[in-house]
């Protein structure tokens, strides 16, 4: 399986390198005629390296780099290029770092990555409910209290996965999501599995494997 690597440093002025990344690939068995390297902030959109990086990946091929965060500007572009890699059968592998656990290539992966995914999604739709909670408020000055955060689709896939893995605290999980016990286990299992009003509010959007939850 051909492997790909890519770097970045955030600074152009020499007081960053990429010796300890190159290393690391290297050794992560990264032929040196594959690397690509950018010096670039990891915010900046024209990262010349990075497009060549992707457009030279095939199906079959791994992309390896040293940390996430030298891969994606955030959590929401990280899930894009990832999900664009799946989409073409292309593997990425993360050396170090907090997503030292992410190997596509492997199931529990993929599970790992579709909570990220649920999360970036879950971070969108947060904000867009703070920004009409805010738009209501100024409308209706005085008044109090309000409707609860609802069930959304991202929340549906968050909880899917995240009871779907034995370590989880409901309590907890109910108290990040905004939403009561009987409301998450009217959309969800107990064991993550989807139950008929999780589906139904799913339904239209884009499908989702189980093991990706």
């Amino acid at each position: 399986m051909p492997l790909l690597g890519y770097m970045r440093v955030s600074k152009t002025d020499g007081s960053q390198t990429t010796d300890l990344q190159r290393d690391a690939l290297l050794a992560a068995g990264v032929n040196s005629e594959h690397l690509y390297e950018d010096l670039a902030s990891g915010k900046k959109e024209d990262r010349p390296q990075l497009m060549a990086c992707l457009k030279a990946l095939r199906p079959g091929d791994t992309l390896v780099v040293w940390k996430l965060d030298r891969l994606g500007r955030d959590l929401r572009h990280l899930v894009n290029v990832v999900h664009d890699l799946n989409t073409r059968e292309v593997g990425l592998r993360v050396l170090t770092g907090q997503g030292a656990a992410i190997d596509t290539t492997t199931a529990q992966s993929k599970l790992a990555f579709g909570i990220f995914a649920a999360l970036a999604e879950f971070e969108r739709e947060q904000i867009s409910e703070r920004t009409k909670a805010g738009l209501e408020s100024a409308r209706a000055r005085g008044r109090k209290g309000g409707r609860p955060f609802k069930m959304t689709p991202a929340k549906v896939r968050l909880a899917a996965a995240s009871m779907s893995r034995p370590d989880t605290s409901v309590a907890e999980l109910c108290k990040e999501l905004g939403i009561t016990r009987q409301t998450l286990y009217r959309h969800v299992s107990p064991r993550g599995e989807l139950r008929e009003a999780g589906r139904r509010l799913l339904k239209g959007q884009e499908k989702v494997p189980q093991a990706a939850l």
